[in-house]
């Protein structure tokens, strides 16, 4: 029995072993057939293959974008920053001392007082009696002067009578050192009169010109003395602003002819001045002109400041706001006209003072003789004809004399082949 079973079992395993073979055969069979059959489609494809017909595609030109220039007659403005601080500053200080009974009602932080009103009383009384004292003072001494007038005369009388023809040896006979007394007396006490009405007046404090509080430090029934600050204020007259310039910038304006270089009745027009300033929610403009130079350079920067005054700063107008002081501003100094000028903008100037010019659709490189530069433009007199093009645009490599197109002439071709997200303010990126 088991040996009949062993030989079923090996029986079994060779037929399993026949029937793996057999499956093992038939997969590598169909394996080499499909690969077959790829290498067959392939060569078919190659074989009737239809050639790529071949367009010639034309070079175009570079697409730059230009602007028109024009000759013409530029004033030249000087560009400076600086902070707007009052002309006139002051101090509001007692003369006298006293109590203070009455106060301004304007007579605080922002307050507006105008010439010649009483900012505050100080209590006078005593100044007063101070003045009706010195008032008895000079009319005692205006008697003792009036009689020794009376005696000098009586004198004299009696000196005739008794000797007629004679003059007195001494001055003494007819008083006239107790005259020059008497008046040097009256003379003190309406010097004294002078003092005590003058003490009287400074017990109120006024200016005579209009101001804007600054600061205040005092309160009715106060006790003040003399030289104890109260209040400071500045003018609203004008406000003056100091504008550090670079030594370059003076030449286009007469600056030192309104200075205290020159003779005052040989000084020229003011130089005008635009003082401008974001406040208040928008572009504020005021008019000025400049007045002097600080008349030093600045040893740190080598700069030299010109200060720019503007008059009637605090004028509120139905389109302006008043000019304050401390606001920073900045400031345009009309200066000198140059005559048959370009203006060229500083983005077309290139590296060496190069200026890329169009004609005839090809390119001209020019240097330019540049006689003064701002933040936005570069002045040239000479070499720059009038309604010339120049190229305000980049390019990856300018050559003289190579063809480009402008915005201006593009062809019909150009327009139904150029892209969907073509933009024609930026024609660097289309080149």
């Amino acid at each position: 029995m088991i040996v009949n079973k062993i030989k079923e079992k090996v029986v079994v395993e060779q037929s399993q072993k026949t029937k793996g073979k057999t499956h093992g055969f038939l997969q590598a069979l169909l394996t080499i057939f499909l690969v077959l059959l790829g290498i067959c489609a392939a060569a078919l494809l190659i074989i009737y293959k239809k050639q790529p017909e071949r367009i010639e595609q034309d070079i175009q030109a570079p697409l730059v974008k230009v602007e028109q220039v024009r000759v013409r007659d530029i004033p030249m403005v000087v560009q400076g920053y600086g902070t707007a601080s009052p002309k006139v500053e002051v101090d509001i200080i007692p003369e006298v001392a006293g109590k203070v009974v009455s106060i301004h009602p304007e007579l605080k932080v922002g307050g507006l007082i105008r010439r010649n009103e009483n900012l505050l009383q100080i209590d006078p009384r005593d100044y007063e009696l101070a003045v009706r004292q010195a008032e008895a003072a000079v009319a005692d001494a205006t008697v003792l002067l009036e009689t020794e007038h009376a005696e000098a005369q009586v004198a004299r009388k009696e000196w005739s009578d008794l000797h007629p023809g004679i003059e007195p040896s001494s001055t003494l006979v007819l008083r006239e050192p107790q005259i020059r007394k008497a008046k040097a007396t009256l003379d003190s006490a309406q010097a004294q009169l002078d003092t005590a009405k003058l003490r009287l007046e400074r017990t109120s404090i006024s200016l005579s010109f209009d101001i804007l509080i600054a600061s205040e430090s005092v309160d009715l029934g106060q006790y003040v003395v003399t030289g104890q600050p109260l209040a400071s204020a500045f003018g609203t007259e004008a406000v003056e602003i100091e504008v550090p310039l670079q030594d370059d910038d003076l030449a286009w304006f007469d600056v030192f002819e309104n200075s205290i270089f020159a003779d005052y009745n040989q000084r020229s027009n003011k130089t005008t001045a635009t003082v401008k300033a974001d406040f208040a929610g928008t572009e504020q403009i005021w008019e000025g002109y400049v007045v002097r130079t600080t008349g030093q350079v600045d040893r740190t920067s080598r700069m030299i400041s010109v200060v720019v005054e503007v008059p009637d700063p605090f004028k509120v107008t139905k389109s302006g706001s008043p000019l304050l002081p401390g606001l920073f501003v900045e400031v345009l100094i009309h200066g000198k006209t140059l005559r048959n000028t370009v203006a060229i903008p500083r983005d077309a100037v290139r590296e060496g003072n190069q200026l890329w010019l169009v004609k005839d659709n090809l390119l001209h490189i020019q240097s330019l003789d540049v006689v003064r530069a701002d933040k936005d433009f570069a002045y040239v007199v000479t070499g720059i004809e009038d309604k010339a093009n120049i190229v305000t645009s980049s390019m990856d490599v300018a050559v003289d004399g190579m063809k480009i197109r402008t915005e201006a002439v593009l062809t019909a071709s150009d327009e139904q082949n150029k892209p969907d997200d073509f933009n024609p303010s930026s024609p660097e990126e289309n080149q």
